[in-house]
Parts: C-alpha cells; structure tokens; sequence
C-alpha cells in the first residue's frame, strides 16, 4: 500500500471519527481502513472521549484493547450509534458497497444493519460506477461441502475461487467458514445476486452491503469529501 493512499485513507478516517460524541455505542470496523479509524478513537479515548466499541474482528478487538478503547459485545448493545468501517467497492450512484477482503463480511453486517449510522471511509480508487467491475465479490461459506456449493455459485453466474492464505492452506474467517472470492462483472444486477446468494444452501453471507450505507467518506490527495444517501453528491470538508 503506498504511503499516497494510506495518506488519504488516514484522512478520511479522521474525519469520520470527528462524528464521536460521549456515550455512543461504536462499531468497529475491519481491515486496514477501519484500522487507522480505531487508532484515532484510541487517541480521542485517552484525551477523555467516552465511547464502547463493538468489533467486528478478532484483530480489531487486540487494537481496540491495547489503545484502552472499552469494548462490549453486540448482546450487551443491541442497537448502535454509529459504525466506522471501509469497503472494497462503493457504487456512487447508490452507496451499496462490496466488502469481505479482510474476510469478515458476516460480523461486519451483523454489526451494519443493528447501525444508525454506517459510515463508510474509504480512498478515491474505491469508487466505481458499478459494483464488480474490480473488487471480487467474498462469499463466506461452510467448510463442509464447500466444493457442491462452489458448483451452485457457478451456476449463478459467478467464477467462485477459494481464498488461500499465503501459505496455501484455505483462509478461515474468525466464524469458522471458509471464503469463496467470486468474479461477476458489472452485466449481473447486485440486488437480484443478493437474493439468489442468500437463498442458497450453503452460504453464510455474502460481501453485499445493498442499501446499508449512511454516508460514504472519501479520502483524496487535496482532502476529504462527503456524499450522503439522501443526497448523493459530494461535500468538501474541512
């Protein structure tokens, strides 16, 4: 990641955090964008902000711990304030989102949808015109059987292909499943996928985030820009 679009992710991030006010309930985001938000919330913690996270990682529960951030679990919180997370894709003319490249696609909506807020921090490269025209879209599967599924994805449309780690064992998600990173284009509509995905035997979830976003914050090199659901266009901030 070159230091350019950590400057601009770490910008956006920033930004997002300034929303935190005392006594909210936070959801923490996964992966490298979110990382920068929750090393800031550490910050605004130890200057006197009072705030509760609920992580949506293994990983984001260490950092969130070792900045002193307290955390709580989604049982404790049924309802949150305001989530800061990032994604793989944004789609500008509707804010829905393709996330799960950190693989954590499943705590990640679970935490979305109980939100009243989702802010969504991301760099300009992520920023599409249709979703799937770059990111491959992550579908958390079982492990048992992985491969009959794999074949009923396949029959969807999708080019399914298991996640490896780097040493060439499958990656496991923090629930236990295995990830099918599956190549679509921009020809299938996202809401008619949604529906096919959660409708097959087999898969956990799926990395489309349709209709979930609040508000989109993007880092660019000559600062950080805004678009809101409601509104849909872009807001330079300060």
């Amino acid at each position: 990641m070159s230091t350019a679009v950590d400057n601009m992710k770490k910008a956006a991030a920033v930004w997002a955090v300034s929303c935190l006010k005392d006594g909210m309930v936070v959801g923490l985001g996964s992966r490298s964008t979110a990382t920068f938000a929750v090393a800031e919330i550490g910050r605004r913690v130890k200057s006197g902000l009072q705030v509760v996270g609920v992580s949506t990682s293994v990983k984001t529960s260490e950092q969130a711990r070792s900045l002193g951030i307290p955390l709580a679990t989604l049982a404790e919180y049924p309802e949150i304030d305001i989530t800061i997370d990032g994604a793989d894709e944004v789609e500008l003319q509707t804010l829905d989102l393709i996330k799960g490249g950190g693989g954590n696609q499943l705590r990640e909506k679970m935490i979305a949808i109980v939100s009243k807020r989702l802010l969504i921090v991301v760099d300009e490269s992520k920023l599409t015109d249709r979703l799937g025209g770059r990111a491959k879209l992550p579908v958390e599967v079982v492990q048992f059987g992985w491969q009959s599924t794999a074949v009923r994805l396949s029959s969807l449309g999708l080019e399914p292909a298991l996640r490896l780690e780097s040493e060439g064992v499958a990656f496991v998600t923090d629930g236990g499943n295995y990830i099918l990173d599956c190549a679509f284009g921009t020809a299938k509509r996202p809401v008619e996928l949604q529906t096919q995905l959660d409708g097959t035997v087999g898969v956990v979830e799926h990395g489309l985030f349709i209709g979930l976003a609040s508000e989109v914050v993007v880092g660019y090199p000559e600062g950080v820009k805004t678009m809101e659901r409601h509104s849909l266009e872009f807001i330079t901030r300060p």
